[in-house]
Formats: structure tokens, C-alpha cells, sequence
């Protein structure tokens, strides 16, 4: 008689076969190549991960991109740079667009550079040689002229921060031509070349004569180019009253150590800027940078630090509320410690891919009062949450937890073996499950969601992924859907799909909807076609 373990039967369709492996060897389904490439700018930062140094990334993405047409490129970097508020990797695909002479550059370029660091990376990237040159040639010099000639006082100011390259660097490769004696005085000040000081720009001249004389007010040029001067308490509380909401956040303890919260109604100032909707919005914050914020910030004031949390919740108004019963499994294994935006010499971020997934679990749980979290390691880990906690204190509580094996089953097989019923399943997780893995046919985790699937034929499962690995546990279909990132676009793709609302391309097909030509695209191709023919 067979082995009835080994050759069990189950009723309903049989989930299809892993085609691919896991970082860990264990069986997967690969994501087509457009997918892939998608996943890959959504999550990737080019910096050393848990499993993929930064150098096997860069080769990833540039061979898919040898596979993708044109068209998806611009349109990837696009969605990853406006929506997804990524940097290094549009600015990488822009660069492919450029190697490849596609005409979809110049419709893409100034929506991706939108203000010089931006452009840096952009021409970084070309000179380096990764995409196959290392000039720029004719059609990206024009496009780094005209974005030069194009940008404000105090973009071109913000440019000047920063190195490989420096913006007198870039000015030396394009060649520009000012279109203004004010750019062109500015321009001369950047290649510390002879300039009409009468031509400079106001807040050049301002920033100028405050080098001299400290008594005058305290110019509004870019933080970083005030920060090397012994500023008193009263000229760093007008940096920060001045200084842009990203600026603010990333230098609380700055502000502290330099007693500006001692300043009568500093405090209450700093925080009404913390708090406000509208700057949040513009700065395109992610919500675990507001995490990192409150998590870093000591020796300022209670005020302060509750605007942050304030923040946090404008920053996860598009969380959304879901229709039926919602179940939230956060990845909590050993390979979720990995910092969220990769491994950077001088640079690595203190927030963790752990971190990103338990503040998604306590933002859903606080829209979804209803919700259950099933942290997940080897197994389910339990996890006492009040949803009327903030989310900072829930996200904290589930970070807590690490450590352990994978196993992105598990959840599942906890919800199956007690007949749990729900209408969306939620994970957020690096994908790299291992302590499941089965030699043949499909991964355990199709299989439980199979099972699931037979008792709540009306659920759907989403995998959010964080890590730029190219691989699910969970095939695409039209109940199953892998979106990448962790921005707060995210959360509406996952409105969209649980309501029934995305195509049958799920999230590919909402980057494939990007509309390349909006914002003035045709009219700078014309324009660069008869400068060229003149």
C-alpha cells in the first residue's frame, strides 16, 4: 500500500510547481522580468543587503533591463521615482535610457531629476561606465544644460552639495551656456572662476555677506552650507525655522546639542513645523524615517517628539480600511534585521527591514481594529497588540520579536489548523523562506493558501516585499498579488487590489499605466530634435 504521508491527497486544483530558488536554495517562483525589474527599483538602494551585495543588484537590474523594452524602463522609473520616492535606481534607469539613445529619455528626464542631488547621481552613474559609456553624449548634455538653466537659485544652491560629482564638475562635462547673468554669475561662483558680484543671485549675495559679518540675518541658503560656521544658539534656531521639513527631522539632536530648544517658543515652532500636513506631503516622507526620527531623538523636548508621532500618522493616511476580515503577517526571521535600504559605508540606515514590517502591521491594525497580526519566524510568534495604541509603541512591540529561521507558511497553516476564516491575507516579508522547503512541486505556502483558499474562496493574499531578491513564495494570480516597496503608494495598491479594483497584471500593470508624455515629454523632444538639426 502507498505511504499515505508521502502521497496524500487533497481536493481542488493543484498549485503549480516553484520554477525557481530562493537566496537560500529553497523553492520559489521567479517574477517575470518586467516584474522583477519593478521589484528590484521599488526595493533596491544599491547597497549591500542580507543576501546580495550591492555589486550583484547593479548586475540584476542591468540585465533585466536587457530584456525589458524602453518604454517599461521609463515608465519603472518614473513610478519608483514619484510614487515610490526611490533615488539611486530611477536615476540608474534613466542612465540605461541614455545608453540605449531611446527616445523616452527626454519625455522621463525632468519628472526622475528633480533637483541636483538627482542630477549628480544621474551623470555619476553615466560617467562610471556601468551602462556601456562613460560620456554623456549629445542628447544627455543637452538635457543637463537645459535642466542647468531651468532650475532656481535655490535648487542650484542645493546642487552645489555634495560631491562625485560636485556641480562645478558637472558644469565642466555640459559646457552650459547661462541663459541669465545671474546664472551665469552663479555659475562662475561654483567653477571659482571671476564673477559680477552684483549679478549674483539674492540669496548668494545674503549667504556672501553673512561669511563676513555674522551680525546680519542668517541667509536662507541650504543647511549644509551653513553648518561648518560657529553659528550661535539664536542663528541655529533660524536654520531650523528656516530649513526644509527633511532637514528638520534628520536634525533634531543637532538643534538640541546647540540649545535652540532652550529658545523661548522654539520648541512649539519646530514642532508646528513637524506636524504640518502640507510639508509633510511635499517632503515625501516615508513613515519608517519618522520611526528612525523618534527612535534617535534625545534631549528634545516632549513637544517635539509627540509632533513626530503626529507626523506619523499624517505620513500613514493612506493606510486603508479593508472590507471583511484582515489578517497581518509580519516577517519577523533573523535575515529581517538586515538595515531596510542595504549595508553603506558611513551611511547605513538604523532602520531594519523588521522595522518597515512591523509599523505596516501596527499602521493596518490601527485602520483595522478587526485585524489580527501573526508575527512569523519558524513558526507563529504570539504578540499581545492594543489597536488603540500608537502605532510607533504596536511597531515597537512587534520589532522586539526577531531573530529565527523563515518559514512564510506558517502563518497560513496556523490559520488553517484552526479553521480561521478571513478575506485578506497580508505579508510583509523578505521572501526568503527556507525552513519549509519541499523538494518537489509546489512551495509549502501555495499549499497552505490552497487549503485556505477551499474554506474562504473569496480571499486574497498579498505579499509585500522589501528586499530586492526577485523571488516569492506565493505565484502570481488572480487572488495572489506581489507588490514591492515601502513607500505609502503601497498601501493603496493593496486598497485597490482587495476592493477588486487592479487589473489582471496587478501591480506591473499600475506601472505600466504610467503616462510617459505627461508633463511637457513631446515638447522637450521637439525641442532638443531641432537644436540638434540646427
Amino acid at each position: 500500500m502507498a505511504n499515505v504521508q508521502l502521497f496524500q491527497s487533497t481536493p481542488g486544483p493543484l498549485p503549480a510547481a516553484a520554477n525557481s530558488v530562493n537566496c537560500e536554495g529553497a523553492p520559489a517562483y521567479v517574477l517575470a522580468p518586467a516584474h522583477r525589474l519593478a521589484q528590484y527599483a521599488a526595493t533596491g538602494c544599491l547597497n549591500a543587503t542580507y543576501y546580495a551585495s550591492a555589486e550583484a543588484q547593479l548586475a540584476d537590474v542591468l540585465e533585466l533591463c536587457e530584456g525589458v523594452e524602453s518604454g517599461f524602463i521609463a515608465q519603472t522609473a518614473l513610478y519608483c521615482r514619484e510614487r515610490g520616492y526611490m533615488k539611486d535606481m530611477p536615476a540608474l534607469l534613466l542612465a540605461v535610457l541614455a545608453a540605449r539613445g531611446a527616445p523616452e529619455l527626454a519625455a522621463v528626464f525632468s519628472r526622475v531629476i528633480n533637483n541636483g542631488k538627482m542630477l549628480r547621481n544621474f551623470v555619476q552613474i553615466l560617467r562610471s561606465g556601468v551602462v556601456g559609456r562613460k560620456s554623456l553624449g549629445t542628447r544627455p548634455k543637452k538635457l543637463v544644460q537645459q535642466w542647468l538653466n531651468n532650475a532656481t537659485e535655490q535648487a542650484l544652491l542645493s546642487a552645489a552639495i555634495g560631491t562625485s560629482p560636485s556641480l562645478a564638475d558637472v558644469l565642466k562635462m555640459v559646457h552650459v551656456k547661462p541663459s541669465a547673468p545671474w546664472r551665469e554669475a552663479l555659475f562662475a561662483w561654483t567653477l571659482g572662476k571671476p564673477y559680477d558680484a552684483a549679478a549674483l543671485p539674492p540669496v548668494l549675495q545674503a549667504y556672501l555677506a553673512y561669511q563676513r559679518d555674522r551680525s546680519l540675518p542668517v541667509p536662507a541658503v541650504p543647511f549644509q552650507m551653513l553648518a561648518s560656521m560657529q553659528l550661535d544658539t539664536k542663528a541655529w534656531a533660524r536654520v531650523a525655522l528656516q530649513g526644509g521639513w527633511q532637514m528638520v527631522r534628520m536634525n533634531l539632536n543637532t538643534f538640541a546639542r546647540h540649545g535652540v530648544f532652550e529658545l523661548p517658543g522654539a520648541a512649539k515652532a519646530i514642532a508646528a513645523k513637524l506636524r504640518d500636513k502640507q510639508a509633510i506631503a511635499k517632503a515625501q516622507a516615508f513613515p519608517y524615517q519618522l520611526m528612525a526620527a523618534y527612535k534617535a531623538a534625545s534631549g528634545v523636548p516632549e513637544v517635539v517628539r509627540e509632533a513626530l508621532q503626529d507626523a506619523m500618522e499624517t505620513a500613514l493616511a493612506n493606510v486603508p480600511r479593508i472590507e471583511g476580515k484582515v489578517v497581518v503577517c509580519p516577517d519577523v526571521s533573523g535575515s529581517m534585521q538586515s538595515p531596510v535600504t542595504g549595508h553603506r559605508a558611513g551611511g547605513t540606515t538604523a532602520v531594519r527591514c523588521i522595522d518597515v514590517a512591523a509599523l505596516v502591521a501596527a499602521a493596518m491594525l490601527r485602520k483595522n481594529a478587526g485585524a489580527m497580526v501573526l508575527p512569523f519566524e519558524q513558526d507563529v510568534t504570539a504578540c499581545r497588540l492594543n489597536p488603540r495604541d500608537s502605532v510607533l509603541t504596536n511597531a515597537d512591540k512587534l520589532a522586539a520579536i526577531g531573530g529565527g529561521g523563515t518559514n512564510c507558511s506558517a502563518p497560513l497553516a496556523w490559520l488553517n489548523a484552526r479553521n480561521e476564516k478571513a478575506d485578506l491575507v497580508l505579508y510583509v516579508s523578505d521572501n526568503e523562506s527556507w525552513i519549509d522547503a519541499r523538494r518537489h512541486g509546489a512551495t509549502q505556502t501555495m499549499r497552505e493558501w490552497a487549503v485556505f483558499k477551499r474554506r474562504n474562496p473569496q480571499a486574497k493574499l498579498v505579499c509585500i516585499d522589501i528586499a530586492p531578491y526577485g523571488t516569492t513564495q506565493a505565484q502570481e494570480n488572480g487572488d495572489v498579488l506581489n507588490v514591492g516597496g515601502f513607500s505609502d503608494e503601497v498601501f493603496r495598491i493593496v486598497a485597490a487590489f482587495a476592493a477588486g479594483q487592479l487589473q489582471a497584471e496587478h501591480w506591473v500593470g499600475e506601472i505600466g499605466a504610467v503616462n510617459v508624455n505627461d508633463g511637457g515629454g513631446d515638447g522637450l523632444e521637439n525641442q532638443l530634435r531641432r537644436s540638434e538639426a540646427g
